[in-house]
């Protein structure tokens, strides 16, 4: 919600920028007032919005179709709205600079990513005619290096009978042969989902320009005791040890989540196996199941069917309940087709998430390129869709990041941006040994702010005695004050501080021997605008040994990605601030904590645009 009171007193003159490869030797730090606001509560799925009728709201998009929400919920029937008062100007600033979109109209989940023939390609869902969702057919696009992105014509459009209503998710699996069998849910006239098969025209195209649909579609329908509407989203398959592959697909029977596994030699006949994969009691419909190896140790990704001693198995759902992306680590029994997870209160959508805040429908794939798995997100609008209509556009994909499993806990996931985003980095700034004492914020004057890949590094200095039986969280935001914290980043600020993001670590002094750590992004003051979501996103974060406190953000206008201890846990966050853009965008450090000072460590990158743009056709 909106909240008219300043998260701080306004700041004195602003310190000296430094650029890298100086030390800062001194920083003159500025002790203000820090106001306690009360009633921001951290949100795991979309809030109502104040102020609608909901009674009156028709259902979002999507779910008529069989689908989850493709809509925020509250914000659909925006003629009942009044919408701020946006210039060309703040929806231009809002468009992103290195992350993945199209020129213009909708898009929603990555579909079927590889690597083959020297190109990096990603298919997403994609409405040709409108910002909103409908009409969904594939897009695609090239990259030689997963950041500069070519978009090519469409790959897959809603034009048989078995996908009429819509081309919707699916997985490409490489054959050891060399064929790509691409297998993709579509949604029929009467709304059944249905599973279908395409191969490109032609394999030894590079570009992987046309693609065939296969004669004998659909390939699966939905078995007995599944609805029609609860079958969908194949993933990459994996091959068995007796010759057979297996195809995961998402489903539920009520309000059992669970995954069908189906054999087949040949992805045209397939045998359902007698079990499920995997099952969760009250989890609901599982969307975009994703299944793949990880190494206990080490730091290379696998094969999608590789299996054996020191290699456990992630299973990944989206949650149609949740609207969130969960999953676990267990052990693969490839002789029963059974997935058991390492621990049963981790289990998948009751345990972990991928990410923490805005992120669905995530997809990963195997580049053999140089031996990483490869890990895809969707990240739709926070803001109405009348404005998504007026600005042309919604929607982008997370810069791609590399999975493996974190050793140091054994049951977490390491997600970190791929090391290709390094060749976007311009101007740096380097900061050392920065003390901002208990209510204190240091302006950083590092040039434009929009555009950013932030690295720092936090020490708690307690300058008082322990405080125990804390029990505080994300949820009270980065104005609720702790004796440890929060401490962290102010992003996309403007000079007054009227509009930020703030992302931050908060530890809590639970006993006197135990510290648990928040990681957390506050979005409640992101904008002054009354018609965007603006939550507070976040989760505890396990903090090993003698680690230090860790965050890596990537600003991109109205994206913000931060990444804690190395990317155990991950919040990706939409803005959509009014003041806080072009040349008016500022950058603090800033601590909150009563009885702690913290010194900080920072390397600043201001970030190239990837100049994503159609491929020149005409020079072929």
């Amino acid at each position: 919600m909106a909240v008219d009171t300043p998260l701080l007193d306004p700041l004195p003159p602003a310190t000296r920028r430094q650029q890298c490869g100086l030390m800062l030797s001194s920083l003159l730090i500025f002790s203000v007032g820090l106001l306690t606001l009360t009633g921001h509560r951290s949100q795991r799925s979309l809030p109502i919005s104040p102020g609608v009728d909901h009674h009156r709201t028709p259902p979002a998009r999507g779910v008529r179709e069989g689908v989850s929400a493709k809509s925020s919920p509250g914000f659909v029937g925006e003629e009942e709205r009044v919408s701020y008062n946006w210039t060309n100007a703040m929806f231009n600033w809002q468009r992103t600079a290195y992350h993945f979109q199209p020129q213009r109209n909708w898009m929603n989940d990555p579909d079927g990513p590889l690597y083959h023939k020297g190109w990096y390609h990603i298919f997403y869902q994609y409405n040709p005619d409108s910002a909103v969702w409908g009409n969904i057919t594939w897009g695609h696009a090239v990259s030689r290096d997963l950041i500069h992105w070519l978009l090519l014509p469409l790959a897959l459009v809603p034009d048989r009978w078995y996908d009429v209503n819509g081309v919707w998710t699916g997985s490409a699996t490489r054959h050891p042969d060399g064929n790509i069998y691409m297998l993709y849910t579509g949604s029929t006239g009467n709304l059944t989902q249905v599973q279908n098969l395409a191969h490109p025209a032609d394999p030894s195209d590079p570009l992987l320009l046309h693609w065939a649909k296969n004669p004998a579609n659909p390939v699966l329908l939905p078995p007995p005791g599944i609805g029609p509407k609860d079958f969908r989203d194949p993933t990459t398959a994996w091959l068995g040890s007796d010759g057979l592959w297996r195809v995961a697909i998402g489903s539920r029977v009520e309000k059992l989540g669970l995954t069908l596994v189906y054999k087949t030699k040949d992805f045209l006949s397939y045998e359902l196996l007698d079990h499920y994969l995997h099952s969760v009691p009250g989890t609901g419909m599982w969307e975009c199941v994703d299944f793949f190896p990880v190494a206990v140790n080490g730091t290379k990704g696998l094969d999608t069917s590789a299996a054996g001693e020191g290699i456990k198995h992630v299973l990944k759902a989206s949650l149609d309940d949740t609207k969130l992306d969960h999953f676990a680590v267990g052990t693969y029994d490839p002789v029963e087709d059974l997935w058991t997870p390492d621990d049963p209160k981790k289990d998948v959508g009751i345990g972990l998430k991928y990410d923490y805040g805005r992120y669905y429908a995530s997809k990963t794939f195997y580049d053999q390129e140089k031996q990483r798995r490869i890990l895809w997100g969707w990240i739709n609008e926070t803001d109405t869709e009348f404005d998504d209509l007026k600005k042309g556009w919604a929607s982008l994909q997370t810069i791609p990041r590399t999975v493996v499993l974190d050793s140091r806990t054994g049951a977490d996931l390491l997600q970190w941006p791929v090391e290709e985003i390094e060749s976007l980095r311009l101007r740096s700034y380097c900061f050392e040994d920065v003390l901002v004492g208990p209510g204190s914020v240091v302006p950083l004057h590092i040039g434009s702010v929009t555009q950013l890949d932030i690295m720092a590094e936090f020490e708690v200095e307690l300058i008082s005695g322990k405080k125990t039986g804390e029990e505080n969280s994300c949820d009270g935001g980065a104005v609720e004050r702790s004796s440890l914290g929060p401490f962290g980043i102010l992003a996309l600020a403007d000079a007054s501080l009227s509009e930020l993001t703030s992302v931050f670590f908060r530890p809590v002094q639970t006993t006197a021997d135990a510290v648990t750590t928040y990681f957390c992004t506050d979005q409640t003051r992101s904008s002054l605008a009354p018609d965007v979501f603006k939550v507070v996103y976040g989760s505890s974060i396990p903090v090993v040994g003698d680690e230090k406190l860790q965050m890596r953000v990537l600003v991109d206008h109205s994206i913000v990605e931060s990444f804690g201890q190395g990317g155990r846990r991950v919040i990706s966050s939409r803005v959509y601030p009014t003041k806080a853009i072009y040349g008016d965008a500022r950058l603090f450090l800033f601590n909150n904590a009563t009885d702690a000072n913290v010194k900080v460590k920072l390397k600043i990158w201001e970030m190239n645009s990837a100049f994503i743009r159609p491929y020149p056709l005409d020079q072929l």
